[in-house]
């Protein structure tokens, strides 16, 4: 068996890899392509295949995307014996762990068969050693320049740190493409990737320009202020080690291919593949090239190319429409675009209040008004003042007292205040018994009041959901504020039923927020689709703790986009007014 660490569609994909490097040394021309695009296939479609293979063996297989005849063969042997013999015959000539070896920045197939040749070279340890030894640059057409790059790559590797939040790169991303957009002759410049798809974690940076003259784009990217170290320097692709800590690279096409090169390098992975298997049905060849009819005459016609200008033609070439970017994940958005019924997603821009906002009161580091300021100036009409209760004495947490008083105050600067308003409301903890912090008569003078989970967080499933469930009882409480209380990378959502916490925000009508935050991402989105099924409305916030905090609420509307949430699923694309009327009337009822 191999590696049974990994799962077999991970070790499949693994294996269809390194054939594809295998031909690709040997110059064997189309293999180390259809290789590669059935390797991407047992990524994207995982238990998938075997399923497939269960129910109907080659034959089945066959009609996945990616899958022909002696993939089929190779995987219908995989799953019968738990081996390949091609593979290990091919492991015993060549005993290199290609798959180690090519998560280095820059090594390809050509390479790492030269590293094998001429200094025996099977894994990273061995590269290590004719690297500290200068060995390297010895191979011919190599020399010292190559040998030290390719250590700056193993170091690089070795050293990453793996996913970002997408708070982090966004920013540093838009910088890139707002300079390479002023470069003389550049037509387009974008983002691709997890970033246009808007995922909560990145692991680069992808960027597609189009131009007539690579030379000037590539230049400046590779000169950019941030670019640390360059990878690689080519005519339609560079990269490069961004000063952050992440890799960058631009791909330079023909303003002829680009929705083509768009879509392709937008992703994901599965929705591709399962696109490009579409295409195939319909009679087209779909890749980063472009579309291309197939030619149903000799077999030596060349396929002509169709429509590639933008990613809309594609699609509606293929009798689809175009899913946003942020839902292509090769789910149930094939079938909605196929049959025309895609999601109308709230439109960036739409969220016009923002319900969760500490001050100073508490762990916030501006004045309320200071804070009302920033969320005016970065585009905001209202905001609920949502600063902790007692419970969270580290913080100083407010008594009932205090959110009184902070009220009148609140009062008073709604008064001096123009064109901005501010609701009293608060992020009331949520007891280990799922009572509340504040009294009803407390809570009763709000205008907005969340509620949280801020500790025991440990609490087994059954006490967890009866905890949560008799807090959204309470009448006065308007939504469950970070639901699962997750924080990405440094602590585990906590354990509850949430069918059953949603069916409770249903009957009380109590919203879910969405938290803003980068390292929160709280709900995600599927927490998103399961709370639009469940007919339970939504809240998008920054969770902001300082002024700059407002630009988040961006990545709270991406998170609803890529949940299929429209405006009229999320509570605070009302006004203030309207905001408040509904509440009135959630209290009447």
């Amino acid at each position: 068996m191999y590696h049974i660490y990994m799962t077999k569609y991970d070790q499949l994909a693994k294996i269809f890899f390194e054939f594809s490097y295998r031909d690709e040394m040997l110059g064997i021309p189309f293999k180390p392509r259809a290789y590669q695009l059935a390797s991407e296939s047992m990524s994207a479609l995982k238990n998938q295949v075997e399923d497939a293979w269960h129910k109907g063996g080659i034959k089945a297989l066959k009609e996945l995307p990616g899958i022909g005849q002696s993939t089929a063969e190779k995987i219908d042997e995989f799953y019968r014996t738990g081996r390949i013999k091609e593979y290990d015959k091919m492991k015993k000539e060549f005993p290199v762990d290609i798959w180690g070896l090519s998560r280095i920045e820059g090594l390809g197939a050509k390479h790492i068969l030269d590293l094998y040749k001429h200094l025996k070279v099977k894994n990273m340890d061995d590269l290590k050693k004719a690297l500290a030894k200068h060995k390297v640059a010895a191979i011919p057409r190599w020399g010292t320049k190559s040998e030290e790059k390719l250590a700056r790559g193993l170091d690089l590797m070795e050293n990453a740190s793996g996913r970002r939040l997408l708070g982090e790169i966004l920013p540093v991303a838009e910088e890139i493409v707002t300079t390479l957009k002023k470069v003389k002759g550049v037509k387009h410049c974008v983002v691709a990737g997890s970033i246009r798809r808007m995922q909560e974690t990145v692991g680069d940076v992808d960027l597609i320009a189009t131009t007539d003259k690579p030379d000037r784009v590539m230049d400046a990217f590779t000169k950019l202020p941030l670019v640390e170290s360059v990878h690689e320097r080519g005519k339609t692709r560079s990269s490069v080690r961004l000063k952050i800590g992440i890799d960058a690279d631009l791909r330079v096409v023909p303003d002829k291919v680009y929705g083509a090169t768009l879509q392709y390098f937008t992703g994901d992975k599965r929705h591709n593949v399962l696109l490009r298997e579409y295409a195939l049905s319909k009679g087209f060849t779909l890749s980063e090239y472009g579309l291309f009819r197939r030619s149903h005459g000799a077999r030596s016609a060349k396929p002509k190319l169709i429509v590639c200008k933008t990613e809309e033609e594609i699609y509606t070439a293929l009798d689809m429409d175009t899913p946003p970017p942020e839902i292509r994940v090769g789910d149930d958005e094939m079938d909605a675009a196929r049959e025309h019924r895609l999601p109308d997603l709230i439109p960036y821009g739409s969220v016009k209040g923002d319900l969760q906002v500490q001050t100073d009161w508490t762990d916030g580091e501006a004045s309320i008004e200071d804070m009302a300021k920033a969320a005016e100036a970065a585009g905001l009409e209202y905001f609920a003042v949502t600063d902790h209760t007692k419970a969270l004495a580290f913080i100083h947490g407010l008594t009932d007292k205090r959110v009184i008083e902070q009220g009148k105050h609140i009062n008073q600067l709604n008064k001096k205040l123009r064109g901005f308003f501010i609701l009293k409301g608060t992020e009331c903890d949520i007891l280990k018994d799922g009572s509340l912090d504040l009294t009803d008569a407390t809570l009763a003078k709000l205008d907005w009041v969340g509620v949280s989970v801020h500790s025991h967080f440990n609490l087994s499933r059954a006490e967890q959901t009866k905890r949560l469930i008799k807090a959204i009882a309470n009448p006065h409480v308007d939504c469950v504020l970070h639901p699962t209380c997750r924080l990405i990378g440094k602590r585990e959502p906590i354990d509850y039923d949430f069918d059953e916490v949603l069916a409770a925000a249903k009957k009380h009508r109590v919203a879910m927020e969405i938290d803003s935050l980068p390292e929160r991402s709280d709900l995600n989105d599927q927490h998103v689709r399961a709370a639009i099924k469940a007919g339970v409305a939504l809240v998008i916030d920054t969770d902001a703790h300082a002024p700059e905090h407002f630009g988040f609420i961006k990545l709270g509307e991406a998170i609803a986009r890529r949940g299929w949430a429209g405006k009229s699923d999320v509570l605070n694309t009302k006004s203030a007014k309207q905001l408040l009327a509904y509440l009135a009337k959630k209290k009447r009822t």
